[in-house]
Parts: structure tokens; sequence; C-alpha cells
């Protein structure tokens, strides 16, 4: 209980419960579509929005979050309109979006922010309007999650049939993009551009072993992620290490235990 006498541990635990809410919706949305590559493509291209922030002198979550929204619209019509593959526009958008940040970073005047901050992330210092944003979009994704259930589970499974049934799957699909790429670039700060794919990833895996249903799997990985979050805040206070590092790490030993279990099991 001493940790929550800190009022900066306090934020980080609060950004960790609403990072978790948004893995365990948005993430198994992005595992079950085996979107994973595309939630790369957008977590890194939005590293254009934090460079173009710096140079110009405003929120680099407010960069990161358009470029981020508009990195995953972009692969989407690309797909869809352009009938380029999925891969080849990830990769473009991607490669850009680093190039464009390096660059803005380069040319920033005066002080050059620390890079490793943003490669890594920096639970510790999120602020409170940090978490009133990651808050309101953990409600919003709560909500599409529930009121449009069917429909985004269609088009998780099976795009073609969603189609056929007369649901609107590109126009959910976009919605889903958009919301992905919110909770994504939310979510930097706290555990990195290189690690936060991990949070969004690693749970739904775990609990794609242990459950039958989208809805079982979204509840079950979240859960999943709210611990390995918390336990990697409570690791980085004690032990001087890095939050997000140590969140990624603790979530992949979980994966791995989990796998063996379940060999071991197969096996009797």
């Amino acid at each position: 209980m001493e940790l929550l006498e800190y009022t900066f541990v306090r934020n980080a635990l609060l950004s960790m419960l609403f990072l978790s809410v948004m893995s365990g919706v948005v993430g198994t949305y992005i595992v079950v579509r085996r979107m994973s590559f595309a939630a790369g493509g957008v977590t890194h291209a939005s590293f254009g929005g934090i460079g173009l922030s710096y140079y110009f002198g405003f929120n680099p979550t407010i960069g990161a979050l358009l470029f981020a929204v508009l990195t995953a619209v972009s692969v989407e019509m690309l797909h869809t309109k352009e009938k380029i593959r999925e891969d080849s526009a990830i990769a473009m958008l991607w490669s850009l979006g680093m190039a464009i940040g390096v660059i803005f970073m380069s040319l920033s005047p005066g002080y050059a922010p620390n890079l490793m901050g943003f490669m890594f992330g920096d639970v510790l210092t999120v602020s409170t309007s940090d978490i009133v944003a990651s808050g309101v979009t953990a409600a919003v994704v709560l909500l599409l999650a529930v009121v449009f259930y069917r429909p985004v589970m269609y088009v998780s499974f099976d795009r073609m049939y969603a189609s056929l049934s007369h649901w609107p799957a590109t126009l959910i699909s976009i919605v889903m993009a958009i919301v992905m790429a919110l909770s994504i670039s939310l979510s930097i700060k706290s555990v990195g551009i290189i690690l936060v794919l991990s949070v969004f990833t690693i749970p739904q895996t775990i609990a794609g072993m242990m459950t039958r249903t989208l809805w079982s799997q979204m509840l079950v990985s979240g859960v999943i992620a709210l611990i390995g979050c918390v336990l990697g805040v409570v690791f980085a206070f004690y032990f001087n290490l890095p939050a997000g590092a140590t969140t990624t790490a603790l979530l992949s030993v979980v994966l791995l235990a989990s796998k063996v279990t379940i060999y071991l099991y197969m096996r009797r």
C-alpha cells in the first residue's frame, strides 16, 4: 500500500488499468483478425507525428494520435479501394512514418528529446491529461464492444460472411482501425513504440488457449494484461527497472509457461 502514497505511482496504475481495458477489446480484435503486422505499422508510423510535434512545438501525444489514425485508415483504404496488398501498404507507411519522425526530430531546435523514452516508454511520467484521454478512450472502446459486439465478431472471423449478411464490413473495419490507432497511440507513453504491441498481442494469445468465444477472450486477456501491467509497475518501482520492458518480459514468461503447461497436459 505504500506505493499508493506517491502520485506518480497512482497515475501509472490508473494508466495501466485503462490500457488493459483497451488491450482486452482491441488486442483481441487484432489477434483474431491476424492484424499484428498492421498494428505494428500503425505503432511505428505514429513516430512521424511525434517528430512533427516536437518540430512545431505541440503535444507529441496529439501528433502520434493523428498519425496513427491517418495510417490505420490509409492502410484500410489502400487495401480495399486501390487493391494494394495490405502488407505492402503497411510496410510503406511504417517506413515513411519512421523517416518523417527521425528527420523532424533532428531538425527540432533546442533540446533534443530523449528517443529512448518514446521507444520503450516511461509509465511513471504519465500525466493527468494522459490518464483522462486514456480513460475516455477505454470507455468508448467498451461501449463499442457492447453495442456492436455481433458485427465486430462477424468481421473479426469472416469479413466475407459479414458482407454477405448485409453488415457494412468496410465501415466496421475502418472504425475498428481508428479505435485501434487511438488505443495504441495513447499507450505509447506508458510502454513505448517498440513494446506496446506486446500488451495488445501476448495476453490475447494466452487467453485464446483458454477460451472459446470472442467476449470471453476479451475479458480474460484484459485481466491478464492488467495483472502483467500492475506487476510491471511494481517491479519497476522496487527494482529500478523500466516498466514497459518488465511488463513485456512478465507477459512473455506467462505465455511460455502456458505453452509448456498445455504441451505437458496433452502428452499425458
